[in-house]
């Protein structure tokens, strides 16, 4: 199974791309960088897009699944994010998110872990057609979240990012099932 990770943070080093991180060691991912290079969405261009959007698409579209990992700016999900969605979501109705299995997951400094964000994230992503796992997981307090190394300090959260993950197989699954 091939899951395509993208982190909704553009810092090197951020606390999403971090959990992407402790997810890759619990189940094989390709982290994808390329979000900064995505340019704005625009009508106009929707025809002939940059090379950037076709790269993209490509890449989710050779994916099985997305795990995406969600910041909150200003209680929703980051504007770089929405947008890299917008042309997923193009053209309407055939985009590459259409009946893709998608996993949220998010972390926030602050006491919520991203919900709100995860919740904006998943009407986003099942507005384009994917299919998201229900499960959640919201890692608050991001600052203390993780150690020295970059790996989820609380065992309880390791589990459910592990379920998240067994969730997201289950769902690549059933959809193999559905197509064949």
């Amino acid at each position: 199974m091939k899951i395509l990770a993208i982190s909704g943070s553009l810092r090197a080093d951020s606390y999403s791309t971090q959990l992407l991180r402790t997810a890759a060691g619990l189940t094989s991912l390709q982290l994808w960088n390329g979000l900064a290079t995505v340019p704005p969405f625009s009508e106009d261009h929707e025809d002939a897009p940059a090379q950037a959007v076709h790269d993209m698409r490509a890449e989710v579209a050779a994916a099985d699944a997305l795990l995406i990992a969600t910041p909150e700016y200003n209680t929703t999900i980051p504007g770089q994010l929405k947008n890299a969605l917008d042309w997923m979501s193009r053209p309407y109705l055939e985009g590459v998110l259409v009946d893709k299995p998608v996993a949220v997951v998010g972390v926030s400094p602050s006491d919520y872990g991203a919900d709100w964000a995860q919740n904006d994230l998943r009407k986003v992503l099942k507005v384009c057609g994917a299919h998201v796992v229900e499960r959640h997981l919201c890692i608050p307090r991001a600052d203390s979240a993780f150690d020295d190394e970059g790996r989820l300090r609380d065992r309880a959260s390791q589990a459910t990012l592990a379920l998240v993950l067994d969730d997201l197989g289950a769902l690549v699954n059933e959809r193999k099932q559905v197509l064949a």
